[in-house]
């Protein structure tokens, strides 16, 4: 997958490339990841990308010129351009399977009040939100989408990781234990010491479902009616 982050702050972005998972997806090139800095098509002497917003209001908005050229000299009509933002829809993990299965994908990272629309009006396909909350710059929002995506192309991490982790079948993830066996006075459950896969394996199932239910009852819920759906 070729990734392309459109960025006034390409620093954020490297040092997350250069270690650890990602690092080693790029070394198997099994994604590439190029960092755009748009402030370079800015034409004015102060390579300035804000301005004040028309109709008054807080805050500064990140001008059409040097994005639409940024993004013409990509090609990027046509293509998959995902614009991270607090109004767009909410980012989810079967997005994030969707997305994964494009062989190119376009970042924005906004950043001050947002952009002028000009520019989502004529590039963006996706309006993604990764939460009911807001960041002061697109950066982080743009990693998290990211690294959430690039780690379901194949390659990247075993399929027995991906299959029993939180999301997965609309639960969340069961309880996880290492040595020791003992810690302060804590066990590890003796269950999972038995021996027993398909003992073990109804364990996780009742814990997963214990805790999705105790901190996502909507998931629950959702889970729950799936599962009475199937049954009539």
């Amino acid at each position: 997958m070729k990734i392309t982050i459109l960025t006034l702050f390409p620093k954020v972005f490297k040092g997350f490339f250069s270690t650890s998972i990602p690092s080693r997806a790029i070394d198997k090139k099994l994604i590439s990841v190029k960092y755009l800095d748009f402030r370079k098509f800015a034409e004015d002497k102060h390579h300035k990308c804000d301005d004040e917003p028309y109709g008054g209001g807080a805050g500064l908005i990140l001008k059409p010129e040097p994005l639409f050229k940024a993004l013409h000299s990509i090609k990027a009509e046509n293509k998959r351009v995902i614009y991270p933002t607090p109004s767009g829809k909410l980012f989810t993990e079967d997005k994030a399977y969707e997305l994964s299965k494009e062989n190119e994908l376009i970042f924005i990272a906004g950043h001050y009040e947002g952009m002028d629309q000009r520019v989502i009006d004529t590039f963006v396909t996706d309006e993604l939100s990764i939460g009911d909350y807001v960041l002061s710059s697109g950066e982080t929002a743009t990693l998290v989408m990211i690294d959430a995506i690039y780690r379901l192309i194949e390659g990247v991490i075993t399929p027995e990781s991906l299959d029993e982790e939180s999301f997965v079948n609309g639960l969340l993830e069961y309880p996880l234990y290492t040595r020791p066996y003992e810690y302060e006075g804590q066990k590890v459950p003796d269950i999972l010491l038995s021996g027993d896969h398909a003992k073990i394996k109804e364990w996780r199932n009742t814990k997963r479902l214990e805790k999705t239910r105790a901190n996502r009852i909507d998931l629950y819920r959702k889970f729950k009616k799936s599962k009475l759906s199937v049954k009539g």
